[in-house]
């Protein structure tokens, strides 16, 4: 059984969100062009700005990050923007306006956000609680 530690809980965010981002990307679908692709030549393509070049994912990232993504659903939708924003980079500034607090506020929720999903995947309740739990069966 593996012991989830929150560095461990933190980088799999942080993968997560980076191999989402590897992903391809969502398209309507239903749209068809029934004209050929024009074909450039190789001086051309360099001013076709639709072209991302992207590094595709890999099975097991793409894994990992459902996986991961299913450690959302134990917390409230505020927590889980609060994770996926900082697995992201997203600045404190910006994540403090966004959730109208001060960085130390925001700082504490995102550290009990991802604590509460190290729980979740060890198993245990925090030490306080075994601790009450002890007090009362005396």
């Amino acid at each position: 059984m593996t012991v989830w530690t929150f560095d461990e809980v933190e980088h799999r965010f942080h993968e997560a969100a980076a191999t989402s981002y590897r992903l391809p990307a969502a398209r309507v679908a239903g749209y068809v062009s029934l004209w050929p692709e024009i074909a450039r030549q190789s001086w051309e393509g360099y001013a076709d700005e639709r072209i991302v070049l992207r590094f595709p994912a890999t099975p097991a990232a793409v894994d990992r990050l459902a996986e991961t993504t299913q450690w959302l659903q134990w917390l409230s939708v505020e927590q889980r923007k609060l994770v996926w924003a900082r697995a992201r980079y997203v600045p404190w500034r910006a994540i403090c306006e966004a959730q109208h607090c001060s960085k130390p506020t925001a700082w504490r929720r995102w550290r009990h956000a991802l604590t509460l999903i190290v729980v979740q995947l060890n198993g245990q309740p925090p030490r306080i609680v075994e601790a009450i739990t002890q007090h009362d069966a005396t």
